[in-house]
């Protein structure tokens, strides 16, 4: 009743005008944020940090998280209208969203990504609410072995789930691997795979990869084909929103299991991006339409955007609750809250509660406010899809040089873009999935380093990712997926046995 009671109180600090009105800002903000590819919610936020300074603390805490909320709706913008994530976590979305929108289905695609995106962010709300100490101490538990596990079971589940070719989706994960290890090697200190280039002492960042492989290789794709936009045209109305919510109830499994997934890579803390994939792969194998997934399902937006959002939020709770950021916006949030003189911890409830209620009430409320903003805008956002592509591709290009160029201020990474975008361009045209490889750039770096720093701790014994139940738990699953197909095939040659 205490908890109750002090929610109330933070709805209250909330429903003040002036942080009425920097929770509307500030989701307008991330919107533009989450649409510019390259930006990213972190950048955003570090970028939008001073505007705080002078604001109080609950007002600063408000205004961030509400451009963490926009970010979350607005990287769905790009990656069903143009194929081009505006966010790491919405290349899952891609996959299913992008088709939908070359059908004629922008709108449908839109809604249900905004929707499914709200639903996962109100279930982690709700989680952090209700079972904020419980969910803190299950966080503390996690080393580098339980880390590990958890990429572990990413990268299985998606070789083991995926309805492509097994050799081919390993082959494309290599390539990301092998990307992965590109820099300064944490553990030894020395340089791998540099080949003299200085740029390259931090590694190849995700987002660049991510713009040429999937930005740049689609509008070369696209100029191959002939300049003819495959969005088309894409008028919808208020009767599509009311539509596509009819039709997402029959969803409700494939979104509670997307939201568990998505606040349990949030907390552990692995991130949003691993979610979406898992959550897309879990979705595409186990669903009745598996088959028609990658061609315009609706159940694949559902998926990932829903374990998005939900691992999104829930890395806050981390942050809050023990000062450990459970993704890099949330590091961002946890150097503000220092700036602010507060330490995040334990006792930031109790010693802060108008805070932190505060800021759990701007959960609620912003992801609301959120929805209504994307949704009235359906129709301006589908309607970029009536503009000619001669027209609308040179445009695109030039967003997503300048959101390679603002990663690091650097002309070598719009260099690096291109790069990719050729090895987008062969790899599509070569049929290779370029989702694993993604996967394996993203994660493949924080993998290694959890593994190396586990063995390290064991003296080189693997016995330490067998060594309690929980990481027991989490690696007999990564290997139940990896041989999922094996042990589905198994089971129907044991079906099919006569009796005797």
């Amino acid at each position: 009743m205490e908890e109750i009671g002090n929610l109330f109180h933070g709805f209250a600090v909330v429903i003040q005008p002036f942080n009425l009105l920097v929770m509307l800002v500030g989701i307008l903000l991330g919107v533009i944020i989450g649409v510019l590819p390259g930006l990213g919610g972190a950048n955003g936020v570090a970028i939008l940090l001073p505007l705080t300074f002078s604001m109080s603390p609950t007002s600063a805490i408000i205004m961030l998280s509400c451009i963490y909320w926009g970010a979350l709706f607005g990287g769905a913008i790009t990656s069903v209208l143009f194929n081009i994530p505006g966010e790491p976590w919405s290349v899952a979305t891609t996959f299913d969203g992008h088709p939908m929108a070359r059908q004629g289905r922008a709108g449908e695609a839109l809604t249900a990504a905004f929707t499914s995106s709200f639903v996962g962010a109100l279930f982690a709300v709700i989680l952090i609410t209700l079972l904020a100490p419980l969910v803190a101490k299950f966080a503390l538990q996690f080393g580098p072995p339980e880390k590990f596990g958890v990429y572990f079971l990413a990268f299985c589940s998606f070789v083991g789930m995926s309805k492509e070719p097994a050799f081919k989706t390993v082959g494309s994960m290599m390539i990301g691997f092998a990307l992965a290890a590109v820099g300064l090697d944490t553990v030894t200190g020395q340089l791998r795979l540099t080949f003299g280039f200085t740029e390259l002492l931090n590694g190849f960042d995700f987002l660049i990869a991510v713009i040429g492989l999937f930005g740049i290789g689609e509008i070369l794709l696209t100029i191959e084909e002939g300049l003819a936009f495959k969005g088309g045209s894409a008028g919808i109305n208020p009767a599509v929103v009311f539509k596509t919510w009819r039709e997402l109830p029959q969803y409700w499994l494939t979104s509670l299991r997307s939201c568990v997934i998505g606040c349990w890579m949030g907390i552990s803390p692995a991130g949003a991006t691993p979610a979406s994939f898992m959550s897309y792969g879990i979705a595409k194998r186990v669903s009745r339409h598996g088959d028609r997934f990658g061609l315009g399902e609706i159940e694949g937006v559902v998926a990932p955007e829903t374990a998005a959002h939900a691992a999104g939020t829930s890395a806050l709770l981390p942050m809050l609750s023990l000062g450990v950021p459970g993704s890099p916006t949330a590091a961002v949030l946890l150097g503000g809250l220092l700036i602010w003189g507060l330490q995040p911890g334990p006792l930031l409830f109790v010693e802060q509660k108008e805070f932190v209620w505060g800021l759990i009430a701007s959960m609620y409320l912003g992801n609301i406010v959120g929805l209504l903003v994307v949704l009235t805008c359906v129709p301006l956002f589908a309607a970029i899809l009536r503009i000619p592509f001669s027209i609308i591709g040179p445009i695109i290009l030039v967003f997503c040089a300048i959101g390679a160029y603002s990663v690091h201020n650097s002309t070598f990474d719009v260099v690096l873009m291109l790069v990719f975008g050729l090895v987008g361009y062969v790899l599509k045209k070569c049929n290779y999935p370029l989702a694993p490889m993604v996967l394996a750039i993203v994660l493949g770096d924080k993998a290694e380093e959890a593994f190396r720093q586990s063995l390290l701790s064991s003296q080189g014994s693997l016995s330490i990712f067998f060594s309690n139940g929980l990481i027991a738990s989490i690696m007999a699953l990564g290997f139940i997926a990896l041989f999922w197909p094996m042990i589905q095939n198994a089971f129907v040659i044991f079906r099919r046995r006569p009796a005797l």
